[in-house]
């Protein structure tokens, strides 16, 4: 507790001070719901952080491992993957997200869902373009015809 308590007097990191808090709350008979209440989080998170710290000790929580690039490629290697492409689609060929999420799990080993795929295309500022030469619910010619003679006798 002592340690802890040092710990917080040299910290100047909210979040980090959030989960020295946690901690200490415990070490005080709290259950997670109370601490979760005094400190602003939710009763799973502060778990989280108590078993962070019984399995690592201080510096667990010390450290906030929490961002990160978690991409699956290298920015270089996205943008070769999708310059492949990116060669079809300027051909005229048609090229769907459904193409493209199939050889990006082929190329990673894994599979992957289809948010990931737009971030992806979006990274490498691509757009939606769907051709369509005219409007799904356009009426038929015979329509149009028999709307034209009757607005225009």
């Amino acid at each position: 507790m002592a340690e802890i308590e040092s710990y917080r007097k040299l910290n100047k990191d909210k979040n980090v001070d959030r989960r020295l808090r946690a901690v200490l709350l415990r070490g005080e008979g709290y259950d997670n719901n109370e601490i979760a209440d005094k400190v602003e989080a939710h009763p799973t998170v502060v778990s989280r952080w108590i078993c962070k710290y019984v399995k690592n000790g201080i510096v667990a929580i010390l450290k906030g491992n929490y961002g990160g690039n978690r991409r699956n490629l290298s920015k270089e290697e996205e943008k070769a993957f999708v310059d492949a492409f990116k060669e079809s689609a300027e051909k005229g060929e048609l090229v769907t997200v459904k193409q493209i999420k199939l050889a990006y799990c082929e190329k990673i080993g894994h599979k992957c869902g289809n948010g990931q795929i737009y971030r992806v295309l979006e990274r490498q500022k691509w757009r939606k373009v769907v051709p369509r030469k005219e409007h799904p619910n356009k009426a038929s010619e015979a329509e149009i015809e028999a709307s034209k003679k009757l607005t225009f006798e």
